[in-house]
């Protein structure tokens, strides 16, 4: 059977604390004050060959306590890998958490924003 209405509410809000999608990204990058950090934690080939304008690129695997001391501790960190066949995400938002830094991931990553048809810096536009 279902999960009761408050099961289910209980379930997704949770998942919300945890998820952002690219459309709501999206939608906060436009803005004046998106309030968050978007960071690209892929290598950085593969954010020089493409990557989410104003994302920063800071690859999950050299995520300090030192570097990230150069955003401010309670500003919200959206972290993005390659898609969903990636762990590259999972594994910054473990490791920020355990700095106790907030952050989200962004589901999707790269993949699921090309999906949606947005716009990304540094790929070459075909003719």
């Amino acid at each position: 059977p279902p999960a009761g209405p408050a099961e289910v509410l209980i379930h997704f809000g949770n998942k919300l604390a945890f998820e952002t999608d690219c459309w709501d990204v999206h939608e906060a990058m436009a803005s004046a004050e998106p309030g968050f950090i978007l960071v690209d934690v892929r290598g950085a080939d593969s954010y020089a060959a493409a990557h989410v304008a104003g994302a920063v690129n800071i690859p999950h695997r050299t995520m300090t306590i030192q570097r990230m001391a150069t955003f401010p501790a309670a500003t919200l960190i959206v972290v993005y890998c390659a898609g969903p066949h990636c762990n590259g995400a999972d594994k910054a938002a473990l490791r920020l958490a355990r700095m106790g830094r907030p952050v989200k991931v962004m589901i999707g990553g790269m993949s699921g924003w090309r999906e949606e048809g947005f716009a990304v810096t540094g790929e070459e536009v075909q003719p």
